[in-house]
């Protein structure tokens, strides 16, 4: 199953990938949308319940960021540490990791 696809990603009934991209100095008006950039960095919510983390990502020079939000606090444990392991790559490819075995 691909990450993309993955019926864990989500949060109250709503898909959680790709994140919407808010753009980190706060004067982006229209971020990009969907699986674009690469991944620069993962940081786990330090707040509880800790259901969310927050992704990193670079794309035409400038940097973004979004937020995963989950049901399932273990399965975003597992995410975070999935996402770690994928910095440096495009989100699109990590949106087609074959993630059946998390099932």
């Amino acid at each position: 199953m691909l990450l993309r696809h993955h019926p864990l990603f989500r949060y109250h009934g709503v898909p959680c990938w790709p994140p919407v991209w808010a753009g980190t100095d706060g004067l982006e008006n229209n971020p990009p949308k969907g699986e674009i950039g690469i991944l620069r960095k993962v940081e786990p919510s330090n707040i509880l319940p800790a259901n969310r983390c927050f992704l990193y990502i670079e794309h035409e020079g400038s940097l973004y960021i979004g937020c995963l939000l989950f049901d399932d606090r273990n399965f975003c444990r597992q995410v975070a540490t999935l996402l770690k392991n994928h910095c440096n790559r495009p989100i699109v490819e990590i949106g087609s990791l074959d993630i059946s075995h998390t099932l």
